[in-house]
């Protein structure tokens, strides 16, 4: 029976009515009045806090204002972390292409490879008696040298205005899908291929240069013979490395979208002579 008379003294606290009056202090006249009890007061009360907690977490979470509580990065901050992290990762890369050709220079350094013998091939080269009047040009031979000179059979490598095309191999076929343009200081020319397409050595060469930047992502350089170098940007993957010599048409990377610069999976083609940028169309045929 007291449990029962102290359950319902609770519940007529809890709903007893009050009347909340708002009136003029000089002619007391009523301005506003709300019934109320003390259960109401605890819902009302418990909607509003829950409101206003979800109403501050959105403003958290959407505003920029979570930039002043502490504990949240700034988006200025997170962009400068991200840059850090690509450079970071170049210099990584181009650390470990240093160590490489530290390595590979240490054996020559230290003496442990020794220089080649060439005695023996010397001493068996003076065994061999030539006859040295077969070796005497007729005068048919020097009639036909003498024509073949007079002609300019590679006019590209003599600066000749006419560019001859195929004396490259052709890097990647596909779709140029930006050409080389001086105006526009774009020394290149952009070829659209499938990710994972190989990309071959236009000549034969020595790989100079085999990185990652953030800007072209993976490049690779390779130096060619009569002062042309050809580069390689944008690339998914390297499969040659720094200081490995390579091959006419030999694969030595693959096609990507790597680098902040890049648009797509393509493949950015650079032909260098002389150390100034020439147009690859004129000596190469990418159909």
């Amino acid at each position: 029976m007291a449990k029962n008379k102290k359950k319902r003294k609770l519940k007529q606290k809890l709903t007893d009515k009050y009347r909340l009056v708002i009136i003029n202090e000089d002619t007391f006249q009523e301005r506003f009045s709300l019934k109320l009890s003390r259960l109401n007061v605890f819902v009302f009360g418990g909607v509003f806090s829950i409101l206003l907690i979800i109403l501050t977490t959105l403003l958290i979470a959407f505003t920029g204002i979570r930039e002043y509580i502490p504990g949240y990065s700034s988006t200025a901050l997170k962009k400068k972390a991200t840059r850090l992290t690509y450079e970071a990762d170049s210099l990584k890369t181009r650390l470990s292409v240093l160590e490489g050709y530290t390595k590979a220079l240490k054996p020559v350094l230290t003496g442990q490879i020794e220089p080649e013998k060439i005695d023996s091939i010397t001493n068996e080269m003076k065994t061999i008696a030539f006859d040295e009047s077969k070796l005497q040009a007729s005068k048919e031979d020097s009639l036909f040298r003498e024509k073949i000179e007079s002609k300019d059979l590679f006019p590209l490598y003599n600066g000749g205005a006419n560019r001859v095309k195929n004396v490259f191999f052709s890097p990647l076929t596909g779709s140029i899908s930006q050409p080389f343009d001086v105006n526009d200081k774009h020394y290149a020319i952009d070829i659209v291929a499938k990710t994972g397409t190989p990309v071959k050595a236009v000549a034969d060469g020595m790989v100079i240069l085999a990185e990652w930047t953030a800007e072209t992502g993976y490049l690779i350089t390779i130096q060619h013979s009569n002062e042309f170098i050809s580069v390689y940007k944008h690339n998914g993957t390297l499969l040659k490395q720094q200081g490995d010599v390579v091959k006419s048409g030999e694969a030595i990377a693959s096609v990507g979208s790597t680098g902040e610069l890049t648009t797509g999976p393509h493949l950015h083609f650079e032909l260098w002579n002389n150390g100034f940028p020439v147009n690859p169309t004129n000596y190469i045929d990418f159909q």
